[in-house]
């Protein structure tokens, strides 16, 4: 089945990949795949600094595929939906392929 796309479509998918383009938000996306965390868990767990995550996490929002809830002074962060899951599972798969 394909579905026709118009041009603001295909600019709105394109930017949305190139959102998955940098190594550090795909660890983040990773990093939330089974779990909620804060910011300073993501930094932990990536061994990175929390500025350099917050900075991420806020293009990550942005585009829709990172959501977050507050918790007293914490926001905890999780993946979007499962569409953001599948994304994921599927270009692990197709490297599988290769």
């Amino acid at each position: 089945m394909n579905i026709v796309l118009d041009e603001d479509m295909l600019c709105e998918l394109a930017e949305l990949f190139k959102i998955f383009g940098d190594s550090t938000r795909i660890k983040i996306l990773y990093a939330l795949l089974d779990t909620e965390m804060n910011v300073t868990e993501i930094a932990e767990a990536l061994n990175m600094t929390q500025p350099a995550i917050s900075q991420q996490l806020r293009l990550l929002k942005s585009s829709g595929l990172v959501s977050f809830r507050r918790e007293g002074k914490t926001f905890v962060y999780s993946l979007a939906d499962e569409h953001v899951r599948i994304i994921l599972n599927i270009g692990v798969e197709h490297l599988g392929d290769r």
